[in-house]
């Protein structure tokens, strides 16, 4: 199993899969912070029978910064048995941070197993109210969620 780290990407990353029983994991954790604005598009495309893709992007938008994730599974017709998976979760941290979390699938074969999903939300006020009733300051309770969110 290949494991690759988009984390400081920005832009288009394109993973092929053109090996038979190739298995990838891509995985990104991203924070934006103040006015920054961040951008990436995972494009992960097969092409060779029995490939395995699992992609998980996390990011974290504070102040006013804006981030975007975009993500496209590939599956060429040749691609027959494939299996591929696309996760895409951000938190956003402030009213004033913007957030787009884009899955699409492209799919041209019949054999395969193939899914994709997405979610952007704040952290729950309960979250936090838990760990400031043992006296962690707000701030540092979002960090803390933050920390565990990212798996840092």
């Amino acid at each position: 199993m290949r494991k690759i780290d988009v984390s400081d990407k920005s832009g288009l990353v394109e993973i092929v899969l053109d090996k038979e029983g190739e298995d990838v994991q891509i995985f990104g954790t991203f924070e934006t912070r103040e006015n920054e604005v961040r951008e990436l598009h995972v494009r992960v495309i097969h092409i060779a029978e029995h490939t395995l893709a699992n992609t998980v992007l996390k990011g974290v938008a504070w102040d006013s910064s804006q981030l975007k994730l975009s993500g496209t599974i590939v599956i060429q017709k040749s691609a027959q048995h494939t299996n591929s998976f696309l996760r895409e979760n951000i938190l956003l941290l402030s009213p004033t941070a913007k957030a787009e979390a884009i899955p699409n699938l492209e799919i041209e074969a019949n054999e395969v197993k193939c899914s994709h999903a997405a979610t952007i939300s704040n952290i729950p006020e309960e979250h936090l109210f838990y760990l400031m009733s043992r006296g962690i300051e707000k701030r540092e309770a979002e960090v803390l969620v933050v920390k565990g969110f990212l798996g840092r």
